[in-house]
């Protein structure tokens, strides 16, 4: 890829200083200085991060694996009571019968 770059003084004699010493192309030098930049930054950000563990302090039978089952049975407790609501209603809406049947 061909583009325009504008370099700071001291950093254009870093580059000719590499071009002398490594006897390769300003090019050849300018990659090679952005690549090992690149890579460092990479190399820092990809660093292990420890995390310390804690017993959370659950009291004696409390099953925190159970939690998903309490809350489904809850949830279903739930909608069986939004249906007993939802059926009493329409109970109560319809018309009453005449003649006993």
């Amino acid at each position: 890829m061909r583009t325009t770059v504008t370099l700071d003084e001291d950093v254009e004699r870093l580059l000719r200083d590499d071009m002398h010493r490594q006897r390769r192309s300003f090019k050849e030098s300018l990659n090679a200085a952005v690549r090992t930049g690149l890579a460092a930054s990479v190399r820092r950000d990809a660093e292990p991060v420890e995390v310390k563990a804690y017993p959370m302090g659950w009291p004696e039978g409390i099953d925190p694996t159970g939690f998903n089952r309490l809350v489904d049975e809850m949830e279903t407790e739930a909608t069986l009571e939004r249906m007993r609501v939802f059926e009493a209603a329409q109970l109560a809406k319809r018309p009453a019968r005449r003649g006993g049947r």
